[in-house]
């Protein structure tokens, strides 16, 4: 790779800022269980799709975030179709958002189309708002069987809204589980995601996935740290020799050593001498007998 390319690399990084006002993330392991269920449905509305409209189609998940309903917001073009959907119970909606275009290919196909042409950006007529419900009722259904117990309400259309600053599905502070997708319906790619009250899910992700307790972290630290394996060595004392010596050894030739005849072995850990030990013999193998311990203060 030139360092042109290298700059052209650096360049396409992107880099998300981190609010320090609002250190609210997912934890690994919910994560992790959110995109299984977020792919699952993701299959599952592709598959409901192709049937619906007769081209093949396919959604891909794309990323699973937590944000307020105010970024969330803001992150969405101005004018999109978003569907807000009642949860019972709940006083936050739930929302799926697609573009208006790419629903209006949907139904130009459901309505007997066989080519993608280019659609016009404006609000649906009755009809087409019909047709676009019986999709999303669908797609509910979809979403309850792959979230599970996750989100055991039920889940209707409500209303179809084509402003993204003006749909007030939640408070805007309240944190939203969010999921990105790709719409692949025939040759036409689009974005969609999903947004659901984080209020819904967290509170059951912890009894699906339980993570573990941070209180007693250090504690379960040390407790690790005490049963990770380390390699002990027991030698003689050092002798130094010079490069010229090394190099001129031959066989049979005598080191002298500095550790006295009735001197204990060093007891060493990475160099660090704990302890002395004598020789001595478990059974068949060779055995050291600790005879003193060393005051490290390190």
């Amino acid at each position: 790779m030139s360092v042109l390319d290298e700059r052209e690399v650096a360049r396409e990084r992107t880099v998300s800022v981190y609010d320090f006002r609002r250190p609210a993330t997912l934890a690994r392991e919910h994560s992790r269980v959110l995109e299984l269920a977020f792919e699952t449905f993701a299959r599952q509305w592709g598959t409901q799709l192709t049937a619906k409209v007769r081209v093949k189609s396919v959604v891909r998940l794309e990323d699973v975030s937590m944000l307020s309903y105010d970024e969330y917001a803001a992150s969405l073009p101005a004018v999109t179709a978003m569907v807000l959907c009642t949860v019972e119970a709940q006083d936050s909606k739930l929302v799926v958002q697609f573009p208006g275009p790419a629903a209006l290919g949907w139904v130009n196909r459901m309505l007997g189309a066989s080519n993608d042409s280019p659609m016009p950006d404006r609000k649906f007529t009755q009809i087409e708002q019909a047709l676009i419900k019986g999709l999303m009722d669908e797609a509910l259904e979809d979403l309850g069987y792959s979230l599970g117990p996750l989100l055991s309400e039920t889940v209707r259309v409500d209303t179809i809204q084509y402003n993204s600053q003006f749909a007030q599905a939640a408070a805007p502070s309240e944190l939203m589980i969010v999921a990105s997708f790709t719409m692949s319906v025939g040759d036409v790619n689009a974005p969609a995601t999903l947004a659901v009250p984080a209020a819904i899910l967290l509170g059951r992700l912890k009894k699906v996935n339980p993570t573990d307790n941070r209180g007693d972290a250090a504690a379960r630290i040390s407790a690790q740290l005490e049963q990770v394996p380390v390699e002990l060595s027991v030698r003689l004392s050092t002798s130094f020799v010079t490069p010229g010596q090394v190099l001129g050894l031959a066989v049979g030739d005598v080191l002298t050593l500095p550790h006295l005849e009735n001197r204990p072995f060093d007891l060493t850990l990475d160099g660090t001498r704990l302890a002395t030990a004598a020789p001595a013999r478990n059974g068949s193998r060779a055995a050291a007998v600790i005879v003193t311990i060393e005051e490290n203060q390190r």
